[in-house]
């Protein structure tokens, strides 16, 4: 049964690939999602490689990344992760992983998104009326991973959404499917993702039109950002000082066009770890990079990381990250 699911997963992922990667409708599928505060990435060795981290995945971040990677290491550990994005807004990532039985895991996160209130304005009051409103995200999430065989791993999370705009909220449940492979060949492997899988979104709540021109409570409906990824990683060298992690990742959003992305990852005995990645085929994005250090201290591992990614119009961002490993 086994090797019959490894079979049907992989074929999926290559029929998959050639009936939705390759045509290139992004300009037509431009804007059809909502909660768009999923597509924002975490954990800043991730983004230090450029997000082609699904076929890596090999720490807390999987959380976010692909839910089969929770069981690709030992340690039990916790992820505190700040972005500050574009336009001053927040977004923070807080989650953590525990193992038993040695092939299982499971794993608990929450995201949130906020900003700063800002003033209400109108045709008539352009400048404030002295109303302030506020726009914050956050969403829960559940991962359970598995190891199937010594080589196939595969993983799930059940995310709970919450997106509040002034008195308006939206509520929603997602999943993501993860699968992680070691091909045998050498370091090889490859993982495909489906993320932010659910029906279609719409806001509750009504609001009083300008002018008491009446109410309105009824909102279009949208889909949520459905990702598809599939990734592929290796080590071209690796001895006991030195180890060199490239990365090729395939990305395929139901809402833009489709993209990859490729990551390379230094590290030097196991403390110094530096990155560069690189996006392709996106509009906003081009390269980041990055450095960590891991410091062992009296009760876990610390491991702090930093990245930075260029963005072409909106500035650039800053993120980092904090990992504890027991």
């Amino acid at each position: 049964m086994k090797k019959i699911l490894i079979i049907l997963i992989l074929c999926y992922a290559f029929v998959d690939v050639n009936a939705q990667l390759f045509p290139t409708l992004g300009g037509q599928r431009a804007g059809i999602s909502t909660a768009q505060f999923l597509k924002i990435g975490v954990g800043a060795r991730a983004s230090a490689l450029g997000d082609a981290f699904v076929a890596i995945a090999n720490d807390v971040s999987a959380l976010y990344w692909n839910p089969a990677g929770l069981v690709q290491f030992k340690n039990d550990e916790i992820i505190f992760s700040h972005n500050k994005w574009v336009v001053d807004i927040n977004h923070d990532f807080l989650g953590g992983v525990y193992h038993f039985g040695g092939n299982y895991a499971i794993g608990l996160a929450v995201t949130g998104l906020s900003m700063d209130a800002m003033p209400v304005t109108t045709e008539f009051a352009p400048f404030g009326t002295g109303e302030f409103f506020s726009f914050s995200d956050i969403a829960i999430a559940l991962t359970y991973s598995q190891k199937m065989t010594d080589k196939f791993s595969f993983g799930a999370t059940v995310r709970y959404i919450e997106e509040t705009l002034d008195k308006l909220k939206m509520r929603g449940v997602m999943i993501d499917l993860g699968t992680y492979y070691w091909t045998g060949l050498g370091s090889t492997r490859f993982a495909v993702t489906v993320t932010n899988f659910g029906a279609e979104l719409a806001p509750d709540g009504k609001v009083v039109l300008i002018g008491n021109r009446g109410e309105k409570s009824d909102w279009q409906s949208f889909s949520p950002p459905t990702m598809f990824r599939i990734g592929f990683a290796f080590e071209p060298y690796e001895s006991k000082e030195h180890k060199v992690t490239t990365s090729i990742q395939l990305n395929h959003p139901n809402d833009n066009s489709e993209n990859f992305a490729l990551g390379t990852e230094y590290i030097w005995r196991s403390i110094l770890f530096l990155r560069g990645g690189y996006k392709f085929n996106v509009d906003s994005e081009n390269w980041s990079f990055g450095a960590g250090v891991d410091v062992p201290i009296s009760i876990a591992h610390f491991t702090f990381d930093y990245a930075f990614s260029n963005f072409e119009k909106l500035g650039s961002v800053h993120r980092f990250s904090i990992i504890l490993g027991f």
